[in-house]
């Protein structure tokens, strides 16, 4: 059950280049911001303050967190389609999520914020060519490259994931 919980959708598996997947990847990156906004659609603070499972983040938290990820996300990319194989800035996603800004600002700024975001996000992707799909970026702390393929799907899953948090907790406690 635990497993269900943190991996509501399942954990992001890699998938190879098609170009069906990578149209519904992108209505997966320009819908996201309503989909998360239908998410915490007339929630009060007490559930806004309510973790989604045990020793997990709060929707509040949640919410803001897919804000700073998908900023990195937009940075990721606009490195890794105007340079060569950067190294990309990790961040420590839990102490982002103590930040005074998490605890003391509505969701509705980070919801506002994903809405612009994703207009530009998905400009800049529905322009991407095969050959940009293949384009890398570097994350030093996974020792690993990465294509912007790659984190495209990431993105993709990551924004429904979060997303499946708070609609699973809703279900659960009947709200």
């Amino acid at each position: 059950m635990h497993e269900n919980l943190k991996y509501p959708i399942g954990k992001y598996i890699v998938q190879p280049f098609s170009n069906t997947l990578f149209a519904e990847w992108l209505i997966d990156i320009k819908n996201l911001p309503q989909h998360l906004e239908n998410a915490v659609l007339n929630l009060d603070e007490v559930q806004l303050d309510t973790a989604y499972r045990e020793d997990g983040w709060t929707i509040k938290q949640v919410v803001h967190h897919v804000a700073d990820s998908h900023m990195n996300a937009y940075i990721r990319f606009k490195l890794g389609l105007t340079e060569d194989n950067p190294t990309i800035k990790p961040y420590d996603e839990a102490a982002w999520a103590l930040l005074s800004d998490t605890k003391n600002l509505p969701i509705n700024i980070s919801l506002t914020l994903l809405h612009s975001l994703h207009i530009r996000f998905y400009e800049l992707l529905k322009n991407m060519t095969v050959d940009d799909m293949d384009r890398t970026i570097f994350h030093p702390d996974h020792k690993k490259q990465f294509t912007l393929w790659e984190l495209l799907g990431m993105y993709a899953w990551h924004g429904k994931h979060h997303t499946a948090h708070i609609t699973s907790l809703r279900e659960r406690m009947n709200w």
